[in-house]
């Protein structure tokens, strides 16, 4: 069994007001995206690919894949316009021999060798999953004027996370389906926010959700940076 990791680190850093892209700023004496990286590097995934911004990819294989002797990151590729086009970018570099494929945001430092384990034997089981965690507090759905229009179930309310992990098959068919039928759907005012909904509404194949951790949160505001240098500061003093 053959695994690979795409790894998400495109960010323009717009909602941190930062003069830096976010996964290069410095959280606890590293670069941001370092923690995603070597947390694959030092599990059983046997290659990464990095999906950069356009014109950043020699300065991360400088600056963080060689300084950080990154083994396992084995191609180093520009992402696109939209999420879904830096992973559809990221799974063609993905080997070809390759059974499951990792998704997962560089903007996530907490991820663990724990949920790393519990999602893969999840996924050869199920053959398409996601993590993330059941929500704490009540959610509300509101129609077009704000006001109320539903209270969904809470106990069937998930917060989604990655890792998001495939078949490699399964994801290769669901992203070549959507080069086809990517104006359509747009057309139809479809929004397309994760891999998961892209596997769900093309190939129809149900996604079961792994638990993750509540720890595994996405940096993306000042707010997240302040509490990320405290949760990695207790973490790395164990």
């Amino acid at each position: 069994m053959k695994t690979a990791a795409v790894v998400l680190a495109g960010g323009s850093g717009k909602r941190m007001h930062a003069d830096v892209p976010k996964q290069y700023m410095t959280l606890c004496g590293h670069p941001l995206l370092y923690y995603s990286l070597r947390a694959f590097e030092d599990s059983f995934i046997d290659e990464i690919v990095l999906v950069t911004a356009a014109g950043e990819e020699e300065h991360c294989r400088e600056m963080i894949v060689e300084r950080y002797g990154f083994d396992k990151v084995r191609a180093i590729v520009p992402g696109g316009k939209e999420r879904y086009h830096s992973v559809m970018h990221g799974v063609k570099a993905v080997s070809t021999d390759t059974d499951y494929i990792f998704i997962h945001d560089g903007a996530r430092p907490f991820i663990t060798q724990e949920i790393l384990k519990r999602v893969l034997g999840d996924v050869q089981e199920k053959k398409a999953c996601v993590v993330g965690m059941p929500v704490k507090d009540t959610i509300k759905i509101a129609d077009e004027d704000g006001f109320v229009a539903d209270t969904p179930k809470r106990a069937l309310v998930w917060q989604v996370q990655t890792p998001q992990v495939f078949a490699a098959e399964l994801i290769r068919r669901a992203y070549g389906m959507l080069e086809k039928e990517e104006a359509e759907l747009l057309a139809r005012g479809v929004e397309i926010t994760d891999d998961a909904m892209i596997v769900e509404l093309l190939t129809k194949q149900p996604v079961y959700l792994t638990q993750g951790s509540y720890e595994n949160i996405k940096i993306t505001t000042p707010e997240d940076m302040g509490y990320a240098e405290w949760q990695m500061a207790e973490r790395l003093e164990k």
